[in-house]
C-alpha cells in the first residue's frame, strides 16, 4: 500500500499597503499571496481593499491542526509582539 505524502501546513503573514497585518495558513504560500493580490473570489475580504500585500514571514507547522492553532496563537498577540516575532 502506497502512503501519500501529507500536505506541509504553514503559517504566514502579510503586509497590506496600508500596513496592517493579515495572518492565515496554506499548504501553498505562495500560491495564497498571489491569490491575496489578484483573485477576488479567492483572496480574503480584509485584504481586498489593502493591495498589494507582500509577505514578511512564513514558517512550517506540520498538519492543518497545529497550523490552526498557531494562527489562533500568532492573532492573541498584540501589534508589538507580532513585529517582533516577523523580525
Amino acid at each position: 500500500m502506497c502512503r501519500v505524502e501529507e500536505n506541509k501546513w504553514s503559517i504566514y503573514v502579510v503586509e497590506c499597503s496600508d500596513k496592517q497585518l493579515y495572518c492565515g495558513i496554506s499548504t501553498d504560500v505562495v500560491r495564497r499571496v498571489t491569490e491575496h493580490n489578484h483573485d477576488d473570489r479567492r483572496s480574503a475580504k480584509f485584504t481586498r481593499g489593502r493591495r498589494p500585500v507582500r509577505l514578511v514571514y512564513h514558517i512550517p507547522v506540520g498538519d492543518h491542526s497545529s497550523a490552526l492553532s498557531a494562527e489562533r496563537k500568532f492573532k492573541r498577540l498584540s501589534r508589538p509582539e507580532k513585529r517582533a516575532v516577523i523580525h
